[in-house]
């Protein structure tokens, strides 16, 4: 028998001592001494106990895309919440269904493609789920191609295609394992070289590998490939929102084409206006054969997931019922929301109004590069930024710098215009020196300039002669 919760809310202090007894500190926490206990939240602001205002600029790792407690979208999940909440997924309801169309729909006017969409709970599901459909299209091949930087998740699978050895060192590999592959990380790739040039040539360096049998990935007798993908996210996520050149992906897609390996879109991060458009892959020119998405989908509502995968990898007959299931995929409460995003963005001109903040932050955060040389490199696509810290030589990372900018936003002490905020920033990149900047798309001019205020506060109290 089990003591009843108290009824009461329980101070910080006893929160901290239960947390530290009974809490596992693997499910991505702890990454600050103490964490901090948020209490409420509303537009681009979380609040904590004290009513302190803390400026998010990461808004739950682009999931919240369209602000906390966005009016419409809380309403939607009200009235779901009064009417069908539940449902067992071997049945159906309508959402689920209209929001499938929705997106087939969009995606075979703008890929060329007849496809289907298949939902999960979360990000990394829904990569498991395309590794099934995928082995199961190549008739069971397990190797894949990810990219260096990439990250698709820290499941089994998912884990196994993304590039950082310590989300499944002590693991180890179930399956799918990855032949990872340079992207053209233009700030650190070759010195003289332009973007476009550094595209081409990491193009062409993967096309070697085709050349002759003896680079291992080819049998050049039958001309099949043993890989059956390749992963990629087309605005590279938890590795610092480094934006590739215009042509990279159309090259690549050319040669995977080539050889008959599909190329699967990862747009868990970089969906629905993130960058100014539904699908960050659109301002690519290229067809993806099977695309992911999740987060923002609900704006953090409610946890759904899914991918769209092209008619021939996904019918019924290739892929019939139970190839994959989650008692909580398609759920009734998350696919009202989600369909209630897609009605939203189609009724708004999020292209042109992402585009236009996007470019208005980034001018931003130039002017602050030029004022502070710590700030080595900054970029975006929509609202999609970055800003790598670098040491005062503008190159060299400086990961201590930015974890002490990040505490330091965490105190709310920061006095612009006679109030005191907070600053919440997300930490990224292949040094762990970037922050990557993902405002809510509903966010202000007047929270851009407050945002860049904040930073070079944050720059003055840190940065040290």
């Amino acid at each position: 028998m089990y003591d009843a919760p108290s009824a009461e809310p329980l101070d910080e202090a006893e929160l901290r001592r239960l947390e530290a007894r009974y809490c596992s500190y693997g499910d991505t926490v702890h990454y600050m001494a103490e964490p901090k206990f948020f209490t409420g939240c509303d537009g681009s602001f979380m609040y904590d106990a004290e009513g302190r205002e803390f400026l998010d600029l990461q808004m739950w790792y682009s999931a919240v895309n369209f602000g906390y407690r966005n009016p419409r979208l809380d309403a939607v999940a009200k009235a779901q919440l009064d009417r069908l909440p539940q449902v067992a997924s071997q049945y159906l309801h309508r959402e689920k269904v209209e929001l499938a169309a929705v997106i087939a729909q969009d995606a075979e006017r703008k890929f060329g493609h007849a496809g289907r969409v298949h939902f999960n709970v979360g990000g990394a599901q829904a990569v498991e789920d395309s590794l099934k459909v995928v082995r199961n299209a190549s008739g069971g091949k397990s190797l894949m191609f990810a990219f260096e930087g990439g990250y698709h998740g820290r499941t089994l699978g998912a884990s196994a295609i993304t590039s950082s050895y310590r989300y499944r060192r002590r693991y180890g590999h179930f399956g799918d394992r990855a032949q990872f592959i340079e992207f053209p990380y233009h700030f650190r790739g070759p010195k003289g070289m332009s973007k476009e040039e550094y595209g081409e040539q990491c193009v062409a360096k993967f096309a070697r590998l085709f050349e002759t049998e003896y680079n291992g990935v080819l049998d050049t007798k039958t001309g099949q490939a043993e890989f059956a993908a390749f992963y990629v996210e087309p605005i590279q996520g938890t590795g610092g929102y480094v934006v590739p050149p215009p042509n990279f992906f159309k090259g690549l897609k050319k040669v995977l084409d080539q050889h008959g390996i599909l190329m699967v879109v990862d747009e868990i991060q970089m969906g629905f206006y993130r960058t100014g458009k539904l699908w960050a892959i659109e301002h690519f020119d290229v067809q993806p054969d099977v695309l992911v998405f999740g987060k923002a989908l609900t704006n953090g509502l409610n946890p759904l997931s899914g991918l769209w995968a092209r008619e021939e990898l996904i019918n019924p007959t290739v892929f019939p019922p139970g190839s994959t299931h989650s008692t909580f995929n398609s759920n009734p409460m998350g696919t009202a929301v989600g369909l209630e995003v897609m009605r939203m963005t189609a009724e708004g001109d999020y292209e042109t109004q992402v585009t236009a903040k996007g470019a208005y932050f980034l001018e931003g955060l130039r002017t602050l590069q030029k004022r502070w040389p710590q700030i080595g490199d900054v970029d975006g696509l929509g609202l999609a930024l970055r800003a790598e810290i670098c040491k005062a030589d503008g190159f060299t990372p400086d990961k201590a710098l930015l974890d002490e900018m990040a505490e330091e936003g965490m105190k709310a002490d920061i006095e612009v215009g006679g109030k005191r905020y907070g600053l919440i920033l997300d930490v990224g990149g292949y040094y762990k020196n970037v922050i990557t900047f993902a405002p809510s798309l509903h966010i202000s001019y007047a929270e851009i300039d407050l945002a860049i205020e904040l930073l070079d506060a944050l720059f003055k109290r840190c940065v040290r002669d």
